[in-house]
């Protein structure tokens, strides 16, 4: 579940906000099926009090919001990883031990041999 973006906010999100710089409109619609990088998730409460600065319009979804029931393919999406994760037969790489050299700008060493 996608929480609202405002700093202190813990309500699930229900609407995206996306800005319009081009147009200086501010875009409220329904929650986004993903999560963008230069879009916000708000909850009900702050979708409906945003405001935008001076000489900005403000674009709102008329209807209510309501949060996104998971699908059947969220949920078995799901049940695959947590059934793929307890598997017991798994094979399991060991770990690597650490050579000597260099990589990069740090510099592994080898446990110390006690003399």
């Amino acid at each position: 579940m996608r929480r609202c973006s405002r700093t202190g906010c813990v309500n699930p999100a229900v609407a995206t906000l996306t800005y319009a710089y081009a147009d200086s409109t501010a875009v409220v619609g329904p929650l986004a099926t993903y999560s963008e990088p230069h879009s916000y998730d708000l909850c009900e409460e702050h979708a409906l009090r945003l405001t935008a600065p001076l000489g900005w319009e403000v674009v709102r979804h008329e209807g209510e919001f309501v949060a996104p029931e998971p699908s059947v393919d969220d949920l078995t999406a799901l049940a695959e990883a947590v059934r793929e994760a307890g598997r017991g037969d798994r094979p399991v790489d060991p770990p690597v031990a650490p050579t000597s050299g260099r990589r990069g700008h740090l510099r592994v060493l080898p446990d110390p041999v006690d003399d």
